[in-house]
């Protein structure tokens, strides 16, 4: 798997990706992109918010990747944010991400959340906030599986905490 920003290369399978989600009714946390963006638009505001400009109300600045297989298929996304504001310290976590839903099941979740945590480091962040729903077990082993410890449940969000 290989976890990077994604590009303009990378648009048929993002938008092939971004269908699945849709057709499947699921979350798609860690994506911040909907099917009718403009893809050469949707890079640059990714650019802008890495640098903290023109950041929606409530965002902080952020990495967006996208985790791809070895022929070059989108898999999943991850949001690395890049510090906490106080939605984030209760629900959000510095990591957001998903699995397109055809591909789950098979690893790619933990795969892709040790790549961001790669990625956290290279950022000189030290401690990672993840989050869940208290229903979402599959998230919980892969958070667990990486090295997080539960800190407290809020609202139904389980938070974690991952040294780095």
């Amino acid at each position: 798997m290989e976890l990077r920003r994604p590009t303009l290369a990378d648009k048929e399978t993002i938008f092939d990706m971004l269908a699945e989600f849709e057709a499947e009714n699921s979350a798609m946390d860690g994506g911040f992109i909907t099917k009718d963006v403009d893809f050469v638009e949707w890079l640059e505001k990714l650019k802008q918010a890495e640098l903290g400009l023109e950041l929606p109300e409530g965002f902080v600045p952020y990495v967006q990747y996208v985790s791809f297989d070895q022929t070059g298929r989108a898999l999943g996304f991850l949001s690395l944010r890049l510090r906490l504001n106080d939605f984030l310290l209760n629900k959000g976590g510095h990591i957001g991400y998903s699995i397109r839903p055809t591909e789950r099941g098979k690893g790619y979740a933990k795969d892709q959340l040790r790549l961001g945590l790669q990625e956290v480091a290279a950022k000189n962040i030290s401690k990672v906030l993840v989050t869940c729903s208290t229903d979402n077990q599959a998230s919980q082993k892969t958070i667990l599986a990486c090295g997080g410890a539960l800190e407290d449940v809020r609202e139904g969000i389980e938070r974690y905490w991952i040294e780095v």
